[in-house]
C-alpha cells in the first residue's frame, strides 16, 4: 500500500520537481556566467565571436550579403520594447475578452516584473557595449545581460507554453514552443551580428529570461491549480 502511494505520488510529483529544477539551473548558469564576466574571463572569446561575424581586415561590414544585415535588424525588431509592448498587450486584451482576468493580470506582472530585473541587473552591473565594431541597432543602455534576449525569452515563451496548454496534440505544443525557441534565438544572434551585444550579454539574457518565464509559469499552473487563475482552455 505504502509503495503504491509512492509511485503515485511520483508520478504526480516529478513534473513539478523537473519544473522547479529547470529555472534553478538556468539561474546557477546566469551565476556563474555573470562571475565569469566580471572577472573578464570571457572578454577574449566575446571579441572572437564578434569579429568571426566581420569581414576579415574590415570590422565595420558585417559578414555577408547587404540583404542578411537587413533581415538581422528585422530579428532584431522582434525583441524591441515596441514589438514586444504590442504582443504582450494584446495577449491582455485577448485574455481579457475571454474573461480571464487574474490570467491577464497574471501576463502584466510576469512581463513587467521581467523588464524590472533586466533594468536593475544592467544597473547594478553597467557593462559597456562593444567598442570593437560599428553599432547596427541604436542603443543606450547598458550592455550586460542584454534586454532584447532577455524580454524576447520572457514574453514569446510565456505565451507559448499558454498557448500550448490549449492544444491537445503533443506535436502542436512542440511545434508552438520550438517556434518560440527559434524566435528567440534568431533575436540574440542578431543582437552579436549587429554588433550591439557581447556574446556573453546575449547567453546571460537568454538564461536568466527563460529562467524567469519558467517560474512565472510553473506560479501560473500552482495558482491555476488552487483555482487563484483561471484555466487555460
Amino acid at each position: 500500500m505504502i509503495s503504491k502511494r509512492l509511485a503515485r505520488f511520483g508520478a504526480r510529483e516529478w513534473p513539478v520537481i523537473v519544473a522547479l529544477l529547470l529555472p534553478a539551473g538556468a539561474l546557477w548558469a546566469f551565476v556563474e556566467l555573470t562571475d565569469e564576466v566580471a572577472e573578464g574571463s570571457t572578454q577574449s572569446l566575446d571579441e572572437t565571436i564578434l569579429l568571426a561575424l566581420r569581414t576579415p581586415g574590415d570590422p565595420t561590414d558585417p559578414l555577408g550579403p547587404h540583404w542578411l544585415e537587413e533581415m538581422m535588424r528585422d530579428f532584431t525588431g522582434l525583441g524591441g520594447i515596441g514589438v514586444l509592448t504590442i504582443i504582450t498587450l494584446s495577449a491582455i486584451g485577448y485574455l481579457l475578452l475571454d474573461r480571464k482576468f487574474r490570467g491577464a493580470v497574471a501576463v502584466g506582472i510576469a512581463v513587467s516584473g521581467g523588464l524590472m530585473i533586466s533594468t536593475l541587473i544592467k544597473m547594478g552591473f553597467d557593462r559597456a557595449r562593444p567598442d570593437l565594431v560599428p553599432h547596427g541597432s541604436y542603443v543606450a543602455t547598458a550592455s550586460f545581460p542584454s534586454g532584447h534576449s532577455m524580454m524576447a525569452a520572457i514574453v514569446y515563451l510565456t505565451l507559448a507554453a499558454m498557448v500550448a496548454r490549449l492544444r491537445p496534440d503533443w506535436r502542436t505544443r512542440i511545434y508552438l514552443l520550438a517556434t518560440a525557441v527559434v524566435i528567440v534565438l534568431l533575436i540574440g544572434v542578431s543582437r552579436v551580428y549587429l554588433g550591439v551585444h557581447w556574446p556573453t550579454d546575449v547567453l546571460a539574457g537568454w538564461t536568466v529570461g527563460s529562467a524567469w518565464a519558467m517560474i512565472c509559469w510553473v506560479l501560473m499552473l500552482r495558482l491555476q491549480r488552487q483555482g487563484d487563475v483561471e484555466a487555460s482552455g
